[in-house]
C-alpha cells in the first residue's frame, strides 16, 4: 500500500479527507482504528479519538461499514452497484456481464460471494486495475442459474458429493443421501445448484437425473447432451401424440395435391441414413430442357400447431448429431416412418419444381404440395459409382442431374460463393460404441449433386416468400431467412497477416472482392502443408450464419435471398418456412414478424448448443481412441495457440490435443504473443504458429474433461 503525502496532520478536515481517500483507494481492505489513525496523522490519544469520531460519522453517513470487531471497510452501498450475469472461468475467477458497462467486471474467487456460472447477481464495482479492467465484488446472488451440472457421485454415510466434469465450477456439490437413495457410488448424475447457505463449504444441489455408471458409452453421450441442456429421450406423452397421427393417404388428400408419382424419383443419402427427407425427380420435356423436382417431406401436414409434437419440435429446434447417434427433433413415428421418403411407397411432400435448360437456367418454377413415389434409394457411394462411369439404375437421369448440378455449382462460385473445403473427422466404432479407427469424410460429386439442388430450392423459396407484388411494386412480407453477414475488417486484417507469413498475399478488404480473393487463395494452397491452417483461420474470420426475419443475404453462398426449406425433419425453421410458403401460396399477406423473430433467435441458440455438443462428443471419442496410445510419438501441425499451451492436430487421424508451454522439451521459456499470434521461446527465438509442423508424445488422457495432453518434442 502506498503512503499518502501532503494531507497528513491533526486538522480534523485534513484527517477526514485522508481517511475517505484511503477507503476509496482500497475498497476491499479492512482497516483498524489504530491503522487509520497512524496513517492519517498520528495514533496518539488525541489522534485516535479524532479518528474514531470521523469513522463513526462515516458509518452514520453510510460510507463505511464495520465488518468485524473494530475493523472497517468502504460500505458496499457507497460503491456503484449493478445487476449482471456471471461467467466463470476454469481458473476460479468470475466475470460479470453488465449491460450498461463498456466491459465485463472481473471478480476474484474470494470476492465471488458463492456465485456460479450463469447466476444473476448484484456486483459492486470497486476500481479499475492498472490495465483498465473493471474489478468488483459480488454482494448478492439474485437468481440461481437453472443450468445443469454433470458429475460423478461419491457416497458417504449421510451425504453425496458430486464432482462436476466441468472446469467452470471449482467445487463439489452436496446432495443429502436420504432424499436421493437411488444414487450409487460412481454414478454419473445431473444436478442443479439450488442454494449455497452462508457458512457452508459446498453449494447444495438437487438431483435431476441418474445417467448410469461413469465411463459407459451411453452414460457419457447422455452426459454430453445434458451438459448442453439438450434432450436425450422423448417423454411418453410426445411419443403417444406421434403414434396417434393418422398416416393414411386418402384419395381426397391426393386430389388436393399435384400428383407426381409417374416421375422418375429417387433419394441419395449416406449409407447409414435412417430417414430420407428429400428426393429428386426428373423428366425430359424436350431436347435440352428438363423438369426437376425437389421433393421435401411434408412434415407440417402431420405436425399441426398446438399439438404436443409441435411444442416438442419447437423447443428442440434441431436434431443433434453426436459421433455415435442422432438425437432427432421428431419422434421415430414421424422421422423414420410417415415423413421418410422410402422407396416404393406413396409419400406426401412439399415440392419446388423447376423447368431447367441445359445451361441450368430456370425457365419456370412451381411451389406446392405433392404426392410422390420414390423408385429407388441410392447411397452416395452408389450414385458416385454411376457418375464415375459405372452402370446402374437410372444412369441417364443421374448423369443429367449431375451435369446440371455442376453447372449450378460453377455459376455459384462465379458469382462469389466461397469454396471452403475442410476435412471432417469420423470414427469407426465397435458394437459397444468404442472407437477403433478414424477416417475423414470426403465430399464427391454425388454429395454436390444433392447439395446444389437443395441450395436451389432454398434460395428460390426464400425469394418467392420475401415479397408480394402490389400494383407492380414488391412489398416485403415476413419470412424466416438464413443470413450470413460480411466478415469484419478486423478479423480479415488478422487473417491477411497470417497468410502473408506463408508468402500468400490477400489484398481484398470488403465486399464481394473478399470472396473472390478467398477462393483464389484457397485454390492456390490446396494440397500444401499450410492448407488446413489457413483454411481454419479463414473460416474463423467469417461471420456466423443465423436465422432471422431481417434479410441481409447470405455472404458465403453469394445469395441475396436464402432460407432453410429442405430439412423439416431435423430443423424447426424449415417447418416455419413450409407454413409461411403454404400461407403465401394461399394468398395470405403475412405472418407475425415479432413471433417469427423470437423463434428464429431460439432456433439459432439451439443450433449453437447442438454444434457444441457434437464437438464435445468428438473430443470424448478422440480421448477414448488415444487412451490406447499414451507414450507414443506422432507428427502433427499446430492448430491453435493460447497463453498456456499449443493445440496440435495429428497428421494420421486429425485428433487434436493440447501441449502445455511449460512441458515443451527444452530449457527455454515460451510465451504467447497475441498480436503476432505465435508462441516464442525467449532464449532460442524458436516460434510456433498455426500450421507449424511438430512432433509430440501423447502424455495423458482425461476422460472426464475430454482432453488430451501432448508434449512437444524438440
Amino acid at each position: 500500500m502506498g503512503k499518502k503525502k501532503n494531507k497528513r496532520g491533526n486538522n480534523r478536515d485534513e484527517r477526514a479527507s485522508f481517511i475517505v481517500d484511503m477507503f476509496r483507494e482500497f475498497p476491499d481492505n479492512k482497516f483498524s482504528l489504530k491503522h487509520l489513525a497512524a496513517a492519517s496523522g498520528g495514533a496518539d490519544r488525541d489522534g485516535r479519538t479524532m479518528t474514531f469520531a470521523i469513522v463513526r460519522q462515516l458509518i452514520e453517513d453510510g460510507f463505511v461499514e464495520e465488518v468485524a470487531r473494530s475493523k472497517y471497510r468502504l460500505s458496499r452501498a457507497a460503491m456503484p452497484r449493478y445487476k449482471g450475469i456471471v461467467t466463470s472461468m476454469s481458473s476460479g475467477a468470475l466475470y460479470v456481464h453488465v449491460e450498461e458497462l463498456e466491459s465485463d467486471v472481473y471478480v476474484s474467487y474470494r470476492n465471488g460471494g458463492g456465485a456460479l456460472d450463469g447466476d444473476s447477481v448484484e456486483v459492486v464495482v470497486a476500481r479499475r486495475s492498472r490495465d483498465g479492467e473493471l474489478e468488483g465484488t459480488i454482494v448478492a446472488v439474485t437468481e440461481r442459474s437453472t443450468k445443469p451440472y454433470i458429475g460423478t457421485a461419491q457416497l458417504t454415510t449421510n451425504s453425496i458429493f458430486v464432482t462436476p466434469d466441468s472446469r467452470r465450477i471449482g467445487t463439489d456439490i452436496y446432495l443429502p443421501r436420504k432424499q436421493n437413495h437411488k444414487v450409487e457410488d460412481g454414478d454419473k448424475v445431473v444436478v442443479r445448484v439450488v442454494d449455497w447457505p452462508e457458512g457452508e463449504r459446498l453449494p447444495h444441489g438437487e438431483l435431476i437425473d441418474i445417467l448410469g455408471k461413469a465411463g459407459e458409452n451411453d452414460t457419457e453421450m447422455h452426459a454430453i447432451l445434458a451438459e448442453f441442456d439438450l434432450p436425450y429421450h422423448f417423454e411418453r406423452n410426445v411419443i403417444r401424440d406421434a403414434e396417434r397421427i393418422d398416416g393414411k393417404i386418402t384419395e381426397e388428400e391426393i386430389a388436393r395435391r399435384r400428383d407426381m408419382r409417374d416421375r422418375v424419383t429417387f433419394t441419395i443419402d449416406p449409407a447409414d441414413a435412417k430417414d430420407f427427407d428429400d428426393a429428386l425427380s426428373i423428366r425430359k420435356i424436350e431436347d435440352g430442357v428438363w423438369e426437376v423436382g425437389v421433393h421435401i417431406a411434408d412434415v407440417t401436414h402431420y405436425v399441426t400447431p398446438g399439438s404436443i409434437v409441435e411444442g416438442e419440435a419447437q423447443e428442440r429446434a434441431t436434431s443433434v448429431y453426436l459421433v455415435d447417434r442422432t438425437v432427432p427433433m421428431l419422434p421415430e413415428r414421424l422421422c423414420n416412418d410417415l415423413c421418410s421418403l422410402r422407396p416404393n411407397e406413396d409419400k406426401l411432400c412439399f415440392s419446388a419444381v423447376f423447368t431447367i435448360n441445359a445451361d441450368a437456367e430456370i425457365v419456370e418454377e412451381w411451389f406446392g404440395r405433392t404426392v410422390i413415389h420414390s423408385d429407388r434409394r441410392f447411397t452416395y457411394e452408389e450414385a458416385q459409382e454411376i457418375i464415375e462411369g459405372g452402370d446402374g439404375d437410372f444412369k441417364e437421369e443421374i448423369l443429367t442431374l449431375n451435369t446440371l448440378a455442376q453447372t449450378l455449382r460453377k455459376d455459384r462460385f462465379k458469382h462469389g460463393a466461397i469454396a471452403f473445403a475442410r476435412d471432417e473427422v469420423r470414427f469407426r466404432l465397435d458394437d459397444k460404441g468404442r472407437p477403433i479407427g478414424v477416417y475423414t469424410k470426403v465430399q464427391k460429386e454425388a454429395n454436390q449433386l444433392i447439395e446444389e439442388f437443395m441450395l436451389l430450392a432454398n434460395r428460390r423459396v426464400a425469394e418467392f416468400c420475401a415479397h408480394r407484388i402490389v400494383n407492380g411494386r414488391r412489398v416485403p412480407r415476413p419470412m424466416v431467412f438464413r443470413v450470413h453477414d460480411e466478415p469484419s475488417e478486423d478479423k480479415l486484417d488478422r487473417f491477411r497477416e497470417f497468410a502473408l507469413r506463408f508468402g500468400h498475399y490477400f489484398k481484398a478488404t470488403k465486399g464481394r472482392a473478399v470472396a473472390k480473393e478467398m477462393n483464389k487463395l484457397l485454390g492456390n494452397i490446396s494440397g500444401r502443408a499450410e492448407s488446413n491452417a489457413i483454411t481454419t483461420l479463414a473460416v474463423r474470420s467469417m461471420a456466423k450464419a443465423v436465422y432471422t426475419t431481417d434479410n441481409i443475404g447470405h455472404y458465403g453462398l453469394a445469395f441475396p435471398y436464402y432460407t432453410h426449406f429442405t430439412s423439416p425433419i431435423r430443423r424447426y425453421p424449415d417447418m416455419m418456412v413450409h407454413r409461411l410458403l403454404a400461407s403465401y401460396l394461399a394468398g395470405a399477406k403475412g405472418g407475425d414478424k415479432r413471433a417469427l423473430e423470437a423463434l428464429c433467435v431460439h432456433s439459432t441458440e439451439r443450433e449453437i448448443l447442438a454444434s457444441e455438443a457434437e464437438r464435445a462428443s468428438i473430443k470424448y471419442k478422440s480421448a477414448e481412441f488415444m487412451k490406447e496410445h499414451i507414450g507414443e510419438i506422432f507428427t502433427g501441425t499446430v492448430s491453435g495457440l493460447t497463453e498456456w499451451g499449443v493445440y496440435v492436430e495429428l497428421d494420421d487421424n486429425h485428433v487434436e490435443g493440447m501441449a502445455p508451454l511449460r512441458d515443451i522439451d527444452d530449457d527455454d521459456y515460451y510465451r504467447f504473443d497475441e498480436a503476432r499470434y505465435e508462441v516464442v521461446g525467449r532464449s532460442s527465438g524458436r516460434s510456433f504458429t498455426l500450421g507449424t509442423p511438430v512432433r509430440i508424445m501423447v502424455k495423458s488422457v482425461d476422460m472426464r474433461r475430454r482432453t488430451l495432453d501432448f508434449k512437444i518434442l524438440i
